[in-house]
């Protein structure tokens, strides 16, 4: 679920000028979560930086792993700035919004807290914004880039073109680039969005976010991987049972068939994998189908639910059944 203020349904604004205000040129913002044992590579990447012009802001939700005493010692250390926000457990996306609403730069610049980016990564990233006509810029949020993972390997689909300018519901039903990207928005275009935070420990996907942006502004896409996306270990989105973050699919998968019914001729099996996992998630949730269909906005979506219901009782069935398993294994191992 996403909020918005009037103003992101306005036109952009005519000239775009960069605000006087920032203190900084990039604003690197990590939220993390009892990752100590990670942190370090982002720590390490920022230090090989080649552009200088950076803090880095992280907003630790409720780490017990020491993290904050690690920091500490990187901050006395670092050549750039290091603010250290802490808060008890709420979420990533209530740290992300958090994140938005305390940053200095000009740009923000998610990376997660098992990740890492190549030495030349902001230097590249303000290269690519310079590259936009200054009389477009107000038409754009930021700048993408792709990812590749430890191995030098690059994750998702290849863009069609080396230098796209589009948006991300463009890139995704019309292109079908799907995948991990990466990049930088203008802090007073992220600041006009939100992530719903109405729901607190569980999991807002950000990717409603960017949808919602994409709404009012496009990016710059290029084919350059700047981001090291680490495929390993545990995550917020890897290897967790569907139960979990049943909240946060649900209302992205319903965002989906609220908002995107325009791109249905680019993607429609897509469309019907939305109702079937909004079904599926909300299932997870102890919502029945009335409920279900209540919540859904238009015919166009109440159509494509109804297709997609079946698929997503299945779904639902299949990730019972495992959780099942993997709760009696655990209740195995406790045993012995």
């Amino acid at each position: 679920m996403i909020r918005s203020s009037s103003k992101a349904l306005s036109p952009p604004i005519p000239d775009f000028v960069m605000p006087a205000s920032p203190a900084t040129t990039f604003t690197v913002f990590t939220p993390t979560y009892n990752r100590a044992h990670t942190l370090e590579r982002v720590y390490a990447s920022l230090c090989a930086q080649t552009f200088a012009d950076f803090e880095w802001l992280i907003v630790d939700d409720g780490s017990t792993d020491g993290t904050s005493a690690i920091v500490r010692a990187w901050q006395e250390q670092a050549k750039f700035t290091i603010r250290y926000l802490f808060q008890e457990n709420q979420g990533k996306h209530v740290a992300f919004n958090k994140g938005v609403r305390e940053a200095l730069g000009a740009f923000f610049v998610p990376l997660d807290s098992d990740d890492a980016c190549v030495p030349r990564a902001l230097e590249r990233l303000l290269h690519h914004w310079e590259s936009i006509p200054p009389a477009d810029r107000s038409k754009f949020a930021g700048v993408t880039c792709r990812c590749m993972d430890q191995n030098g390997r690059l994750v998702g689909d290849p863009f069609p073109f080396e230098t796209l300018d589009s948006d991300p519901r463009e890139i995704y039903y019309r292109y079908g680039i799907t995948g991990e990207l990466w990049g930088a928005g203008r802090i007073e275009v992220m600041r006009e969005f939100a992530l719903d935070e109405t729901a607190k420990r569980t999991y807002i996907p950000e990717g409603t976010l960017w949808f919602l942006i994409a709404r009012s502004y496009k990016a710059r896409y290029v084919s350059e991987a700047l981001r090291i996306y680490y495929l390993e270990g545990a995550s917020i989105t890897r290897h967790q049972l569907p139960s979990r973050n049943a909240l946060g699919a649900k209302l992205e998968n319903l965002t989906r068939l609220r908002d995107d019914l325009s791109y249905f001729r680019f993607a429609p099996l897509r469309f019907v994998r939305f109702g079937a996992w909004y079904s599926r998630f909300s299932f997870h949730l102890g919502q029945g189908v009335m409920k279900q269909v209540q919540d859904l906005p238009n015919a166009g979506s109440a159509f494509l639910y109804t297709v997609g219901l079946p698929f997503g009782v299945l779904m639902y069935a299949r990730d019972r059944f495992l959780e099942r398993n993997a709760k009696s294994v655990r209740q195995e191992l406790q045993a012995k």
